[in-house]
């Protein structure tokens, strides 16, 4: 081949890496300056707005069971865990002193009695006695002192038997707590419900003298009550009768709902943080839930399902107004973007549903562009679209 040719064709290769290496060139600039955005779809999902607090089971009916007498717990009938009815024997107080008590303010009784039986013979007397002195006295048998002597031994024998019945009544009451504190040595259950704690031994000594010691704790587990300590700033946001749910540590997947029932009025103040008391109860039929469980506490303000939601991070507060629903969106279509006015309805802290402006599968923009400003060829300056 001539040299002439040969240099031709080298000279036409360099040409064309040039070429080659001029457009790369200028592609990889134009993408370099064509920005890269975050986005996201326009999804169907669910969304609520909830107030989460904090919360602790405790039985809806509970009773502290105790002894109203002193001495030794003799035998002691359940334990916790076991089912109880009204009436069911729980525990025995030895009797020995209250039987011996019972069994003196009775032969005390019995004593009175048999002398107001005696009293009222020599009443009987005093009053034939009496009346004899009478009918002398009318036929001038007698003198005046041995009638006045007659009716003063009736009045006497009248006295007698009054205080002798008086303290007959006060014997018979004595007798009656007597008696009382002999059955409040057999201790039964107030209420049907499960032993869920018990804080006296068998063979311990109890002292009633000062506090009522607490044997047994009665609770009935069918309906319990979540105690949620909210905090002040958003005690004002819950009001009662709305919705509410909660799971348990245990359970986090199962979820319980109710309605908010109480606010309790005065706060506790822990750690220098003013807590509220917000009290719903929830059937337990099966008795999963126990008490002192820790629950995770939801109050719904408000929810929808099934609606069009978009990242919180994609809305942008709309010029010159004050609504509160409405904002500024901007959507990526077509390699353009356009910003949308857009009407929200429930929003949380992380989605909001659309209720006009956007339609499902929209890409909508949540952060800057990653490496400048929008290109002429893609739009330049954002669209306005309604």
């Amino acid at each position: 081949m001539p040299a002439s040719r040969r240099t031709y064709w080298w000279l036409l290769l360099l040409l064309l890496i040039s070429a080659l290496l001029v457009a790369g060139y200028f592609w990889h600039s134009n993408q370099q300056r064509t920005p890269q955005y975050t986005t996201v779809s326009v999804t169907r999902g669910d969304v609520e707005d909830s107030i989460t607090a904090l919360g602790t089971l405790e039985p809806l009916n509970s009773v502290d069971v105790g002894t109203q007498v002193s001495g030794q717990l003799k035998r002691l009938h359940v334990e916790p865990g076991d089912e109880v009815d009204a009436g069911d024997l729980l525990a025995e107080i030895d009797p020995t002193i209250y039987l011996a008590r019972v069994e003196a303010s009775t032969a005390q009784l019995a004593n009175q009695r048999a002398q107001l039986t005696d009293r009222r013979a020599q009443q009987t007397l005093a009053r034939l006695q009496a009346e004899r002195q009478r009918e002398l006295f009318a036929l001038d048998a007698t003198s005046e002192e041995a009638l006045q002597t007659a009716e003063a031994a009736l009045l006497s024998a009248n006295a007698q038997i009054e205080a002798l019945q008086a303290q007959i009544r006060q014997t018979e009451s004595g007798l009656k707590g007597d008696q009382a504190d002999l059955n409040f040595t057999r201790i039964y259950a107030p209420m049907p419900g499960t032993v869920v704690d018990q804080l006296a031994n068998q063979g311990q000594t109890l002292n009633a003298n000062q506090t009522a010691p607490i044997v047994v704790q009665i609770a009935d587990l069918a309906t319990m009550t979540v105690r949620t300590q909210v905090s002040e700033a958003d005690i004002s946001r819950i009001q009662p009768g709305m919705p509410v749910y909660f799971s348990t540590l245990g359970q986090p997947q199962q979820r319980w709902e109710s309605s908010l029932r109480q606010i309790l009025p005065t706060p506790e103040i822990i750690n220098n943080v003013v807590l509220f008391n917000a009290l719903f109860d929830v059937p337990n039929p099966e008795n999963t839930l126990l008490p002192k469980m820790s629950a995770q506490v939801f109050f719904v303000r408000a929810a929808a399902e099934d609606v069009l939601t978009v990242p919180v991070a994609a809305l942008q507060p709309l010029p010159n107004t004050r609504s509160s629903d409405r904002f500024i969106v901007r959507v990526l279509h077509q390699g353009n973007v356009e910003e949308r006015e857009v009407r929200t309805g429930v929003r949380n802290r992380v989605v909001a549903e659309i209720i006009e402006g956007l339609n499902e599968g929209e890409q909508v923009i949540t952060g800057q562009a990653l490496n400048g400003a929008a290109n002429s060829s893609s739009g330049g300056m954002p669209r306005r679209m309604r």
